[in-house]
């Protein structure tokens, strides 16, 4: 190998990283220079190292977190009021309809309101603040009921108060 074929390597490998750093500035006395001029000032308010960028940058974060944690916070709540709302008003609308049925079983001829009372069944759709003695728990269908003899009541909530609704499993 001669002289200059190792040489072109060598000027090569010392060269290319000399012409990345280099740089043309006509202030410089050959017009090149090695490294750029920085432009930004660390600590002026705007770049990203300084410190009121750095507290401008969390706080931005902790307010932007802390109101879509509220915000989604608040609409759960929104939301589970609205559905504990209508629960409260079917409730009123069963027992308005109860407090009807019971209003036309009031006026009919007695021998027609004999037959019910001999049954002891109470209407689907009415509530009952206590069970009758000797109900038993059943599972249908992934429902829990209260079986008294041939009657299933379920569970439920009438504002805080649990009651029990007769109902057909």
């Amino acid at each position: 190998m001669t002289r200059s074929n190792l040489m072109k390597p060598l000027l090569l490998a010392v060269g290319l990283p000399l012409l990345y750093l280099a740089d043309i500035s006509p202030e410089a006395p050959l017009g090149l220079t090695l490294m750029r001029e920085a432009h930004a000032i660390v600590g002026a308010p705007l770049t990203p190292v300084s410190v009121a960028g750095v507290a401008r940058r969390t706080t931005r974060r902790a307010v932007v977190a802390t109101s879509t944690t509220t915000a989604a916070a608040t609409s759960a709540t929104a939301q589970q009021q609205a559905a504990t709302a209508q629960q409260q008003s079917a409730t009123a609308q069963q027992q308005s309809a109860t407090a009807q049925q019971q209003a036309a079983a009031g006026q009919k001829p007695p021998a027609q309101t004999a037959a019910p009372a001999a049954a002891g069944t109470p209407a689907v759709g009415s509530i009952v603040k206590t069970l009758p003695a000797g109900c038993t728990q059943e599972a249908k269908g992934g429902v829990e009921y209260q079986r008294c003899g041939n009657v299933y009541y379920r569970a439920a909530f009438q504002g805080n108060s649990l009651v029990y609704v007769v109902q057909q499993p």
